[in-house]
């Protein structure tokens, strides 16, 4: 039999559950129905609509799935099932690791929180951000058609963020750091401010991301406050290594539970999430031989890729070059991809 392959998990965040990834958990997952019959039970005790239902839902609704207390969870479950679909006998769980939302994903994946506490993390950190603090998200592009970095774009962007955040009665901050892309998050003084005056980027205008608050700033606050009212017994150390939103490695045997717990719902709710770090870590530290990208979706993506080419990973340069690669022999496997998720489930 062949040896292992080294895989590094990506678990992916919000944004990633949309009108074609309606009924991936039937479609993809009918053989995990205890799984999802727990997570429907959760939801039904609060009164929320379950996952069977939402996911089963004739049409998609972006006013619905969008939302926090929805998406969230839907993203969850998707995330989980397709992990434990992995195949086992191909590959080897090396580190896990995620984007944003995804970070919570990443602790259930990485035994630092059983599914179930995991799922009930999700839920209620998605009702926070659909009931919490006033703002949002604006996404900006730095990266030419290559995907390579535009000189001086992210110093020009982060001059503009400083001057807005220092004018009276606004907000703004770098909320995620995401490959060739910057996610800006405030409140809505600082966000017109910043449609009205951003520099011409690559690719396409700033993008104001529907239904998303601001997270990873101090606005935040509230919800972090109310995510410490969780029991605290839920978080436990790992029994994968797991790199944070600063490129932080937790791993087993040397995790202090109660750092964890204090990262997980103060430091990265209220800083800068640092996605393209944790990749970068993580493929330095445990030189893997695939990154699986979790569904739902495959959008992170290229924002995994970037994050590559930006330190020049296995020779990485540019876009053409992860094309070139990907179709030679796939480095990066999207499980959100009928294609890839055959390589690695």
């Amino acid at each position: 039999m062949a040896e292992r392959k080294k895989a590094l998990v990506v678990c992916p965040g919000r944004g990633t559950y949309g009108k074609a990834e309606l009924g991936y958990l039937k479609r993809l997952h009918g053989d995990r129905s205890e799984l999802i019959g727990t997570f429907d039970q959760l939801r039904a005790r609060r009164g929320q609509p379950t996952l069977s239902e939402l996911d089963g839902a004739e049409r998609f609704s972006p006013a619905l799935h969008t939302r926090g207390d929805i998406a969230s969870p839907l993203i969850f479950a998707a995330s989980y099932a397709d992990f434990l679909a992995i195949d086992r006998s191909r590959f080897d769980i090396a580190a896990v690791t995620g984007n944003s939302m995804g970070w919570y994903t990443s602790l259930a994946c990485a035994g630092a929180v059983s599914a179930e506490d995991g799922f009930q993390i999700v839920d209620a950190m998605g009702e926070n951000s659909q009931a919490g603090e006033a703002g949002g998200q604006i996404l900006l592009t730095l990266v030419d058609e290559d995907w390579r970095a535009v000189p001086g774009l992210r110093e020009q962007v982060e001059a503009l963020v400083q001057s807005i955040d220092s004018r009276e009665g606004t907000s703004l901050h770098l909320s995620i750091d995401l490959g060739g892309m910057l996610v800006l998050a405030g409140n809505e003084q600082g966000l017109t401010a910043l449609l009205a005056e951003a520099p011409p980027t690559p690719a396409r205008e700033p993008l104001r991301l529907v239904n998303h608050g601001p997270f990873h700033t101090p606005l935040m606050q509230g919800s972090s406050d109310r995510a410490f009212k969780l029991p605290p017994e839920w978080i436990r150390s790992p029994s994968i290594p797991m790199t944070d939103g600063r490129g932080h490695i937790w791993r087993p045997f040397a995790t202090d539970p109660k750092a964890l717990r204090q990262y997980t719902f103060g430091t990265q709710i209220l800083e800068t999430y640092h996605f393209t770090r944790a990749v970068q870590v993580a493929v330095r530290e445990h030189a893997p031989d695939r990154i699986i990208l979790l569904g739902p979706g495959d959008t992170l993506g290229g924002a995994i890729a970037q994050a590559l080419i930006a330190i020049e990973w296995q020779g990485l340069r540019s876009k053409r070059d992860f094309q070139e690669l990907q179709a030679s022999s796939p480095y990066l496997l999207a499980m959100g991809r009928e294609d890839q998720r055959a390589l690695a489930a």
